[in-house]
């Protein structure tokens, strides 16, 4: 299996589940959440990770292959204690994708892609150092794409953010920029804490998608439904893409003008995002 083929690089929202919780991995992957990462770091406690690692080894096998392309497991970082049991549990369940938080080198994605040749992995970005070193980390081994942990690189810095999260905004262009020079997926912006706040969560949304992020994270189903249709493609947006296609196909791939507006390959590019976020084949 190729670990770059996965549908997980056009999900456009990612629901955490703690670890600890089985009765709830169901349940996020019938939310409409495109991607469910089963939690082994922030929310499970030092006490309960082997409980944690326990459960999802149990629950594995009552997922269709359908559902298993669809789970990310978010592994503690690299350099803990725990992080070890967590790479020998992705490599036992051969996992379509693993969430690496704190990521902060080029060697720590390597290391664990060595482990894990089939799997995609998406480096989270949450430290000073981790943000310094990003064009490393975009290149590695296996990457589809980044993902920001938004609060963590605030308290990391010593940030006290507004509710727009301003002083994150060069943060995120530089993930942005680096995911388009290393040719990855839009990155994947960070949580919003609110789980009512239905206007922030939305402009929060917004802004990623403004941006250029291609995705957001999830701390409950009630925010999926508003982050989906955030980062869903309009109608307009759709006919303009089958356009795109349709034109690239009758010039066979050579550049050309539709409507006024030079077609070429990053064009096509785009409107085959589109299409395929919009789910057209």
């Amino acid at each position: 299996m190729n670990p770059l083929d996965t549908p997980l690089g056009f999900s456009s929202n990612f629901l955490f589940v703690p670890g600890t919780r089985p009765e709830r991995f169901t349940k996020a992957l019938d939310s409409g959440a495109d991607g469910v990462i089963l939690d082994l770091e922030d929310a499970v406690a030092e006490e309960d990770k082997d409980k944690a690692r326990q459960a999802i080894r149990e629950a594995w096998p009552t997922f269709s292959a359908q559902q298993k392309k669809r789970l990310v497991i978010r592994s503690n970082s690299p350099g803990s204690r725990f992080y070890s049991a967590d790479l020998i549990l992705a490599q036992e369940l051969d996992i379509a994708c693993l969430l690496i938080p704190k990521t902060e080198s080029l060697d720590q994605v390597n290391g664990a892609a060595l482990i894990l040749p089939n799997t995609a992995i998406i480096p989270m970005i949450e430290t000073a150092i981790g943000l310094d070193r990003l064009k490393e980390i975009a290149n590695s081994e296996q990457v589809i794409r980044l993902a920001l942990g938004n609060l963590d690189l605030q308290a990391d810095l010593g940030m006290v953010c507004d509710k727009q999260e301003t002083e994150l905004q060069s943060a995120r262009y530089q993930i942005v920029l680096e995911s388009r020079l290393a040719q990855i997926a839009p990155p994947i912006d960070g949580v919003t804490p609110s789980t009512d706040d239905i206007e922030r969560i939305m402009d929060d949304a917004h802004r990623a998608k403004r941006m250029g992020f291609g995705a957001k994270l999830c701390i409950h189903p009630k925010q999926v439904p508003l982050v989906k249709n955030a980062f869903m493609p309009t109608a307009e947006d759709i006919t303009w893409a089958t356009r795109v296609i349709e034109a690239d196909k009758a010039s066979k791939g050579a550049a050309v003008k539709l409507d006024g507006r030079m077609i070429d390959r990053p064009v096509v590019l785009l409107a085959q995002r589109t299409l395929a976020i919009a789910g057209k084949p």
